[in-house]
């Protein structure tokens, strides 16, 4: 992306929130380099909700956090993530090699067993799965190619 259509709205330790005039929408990029399986930075819950909403991380059945830092939230959704939310360790993780320009994202169904709001997808990636709705409705064929959280995981593929 040209800086003649982005717009850093504000930078920090390791990244940047970017503002992208085309489309008016925020995203998080990197001002670093992370190799995979590599520590971007720690999160805490700056509030647990029972219900989930746009900005919320879903972390067990009724617990749904807002992130802090709270530029976090512009880590946007990607069916091709270089990011992963350890939400045990309450770590981002790079799942893949990430360098400076890169925007961060995550996969949305990775942490969310269903969306307060559903959406078409737009990351124009090989792996789109185009609607975005969460991992109880997606294909567990699918599903299962993702790194996903222990509370995903262990509802959608753990019977009783």
């Amino acid at each position: 992306m040209d800086n003649y259509n982005a717009q850093t709205i504000s930078k920090h330790s390791f990244c940047e929130v970017v503002l992208q005039k085309t489309n008016q929408q925020k995203m998080l990029r990197s001002l670093k380099n992370f190799s995979v399986n590599e520590k971007i930075c720690s999160f805490e819950a700056e509030k647990i909700v029972e219900a989930p909403n746009y900005l919320t991380i879903q972390i067990n059945v009724n617990q749904h956090i807002h992130l802090s830092p709270s530029y976090l939230q512009f880590i946007n959704h990607s069916c091709e993530p270089n990011v992963f939310f350890d939400t045990v360790a309450m770590e981002i993780i790079a799942i893949k090699d990430i360098y400076p320009g890169n925007e961060f994202c995550f996969f949305y169904p990775s942490t969310e067993l269903e969306m307060k709001q559903t959406f078409q997808c737009n990351c124009k990636t090989e792996k789109c799965i185009h609607e975005i709705a969460g991992a109880a409705l997606m294909d567990k064929a699918i599903l299962s190619t993702y790194k996903l959280s222990p509370f995903i995981q262990e509802s959608i593929f753990t019977t009783i």
